[in-house]
């Protein structure tokens, strides 16, 4: 509120991080890749799963979320306590993870999503959807600048990370 902000350009990102120092989030997301996200139980515990939403503004996270199950139940988290702030979304965007119609649908026909489609989307689903692709197939190169200003998200992660550490 001090910072004026009201209409958040956001960029949206999730980690993990590691409650075990013998096993790094990094090198087990590698080694697992998706499967780590709907793992037994002890994996579960292993990690504890973060999404922060950022204004591209002001570089300040304007939401958060947590997890021990996944990071999409972080997202939903974070995308609650953004709704309850009473900010207004302009724009978001978003990794691979969250490339889908239901995702982009759930944020709103005015909120300008930006992601990178998965290798078999389809122009199926949602109107918002289908003005992403709409977007991303002919306005390729704006479409573009617009996705990879999510690099500050990426960027201050590992600031965060660096100075708090990362486990």
């Amino acid at each position: 509120k001090r910072r004026g902000v009201q209409n958040v350009d956001a960029s949206g990102d999730g980690t993990g991080y590691s409650l075990q120092v013998s096993r790094h989030y990094a090198s087990e997301a590698q080694k697992r890749k998706e499967k780590l996200k709907s793992a037994d139980a002890d994996s579960k515990k292993a990690f504890v799963y973060s999404f922060k939403l950022l204004d591209l503004n002001t570089n300040l996270y304007v939401a958060f979320g947590l997890s021990f199950k996944s990071e999409k139940e972080a997202y939903n988290r974070a995308m609650e306590m953004f709704e309850a702030s009473g900010l207004k979304l302009s724009s978001m965007r978003l990794d691979k993870y969250y490339s889908n119609p239901s995702d982009v649908g759930k944020l709103g026909p005015s909120v300008n999503v930006y992601v990178l489609p998965k290798k078999n989307a389809t122009v199926k689903g949602n109107w918002a959807w289908k003005r992403r692709m709409f977007d991303f197939v002919n306005n390729t190169e704006a479409y573009f600048e617009e996705y990879y200003r999510r690099e500050h998200s990426e960027a201050q992660f590992g600031a965060d990370k660096r100075w708090f550490g990362w486990d």
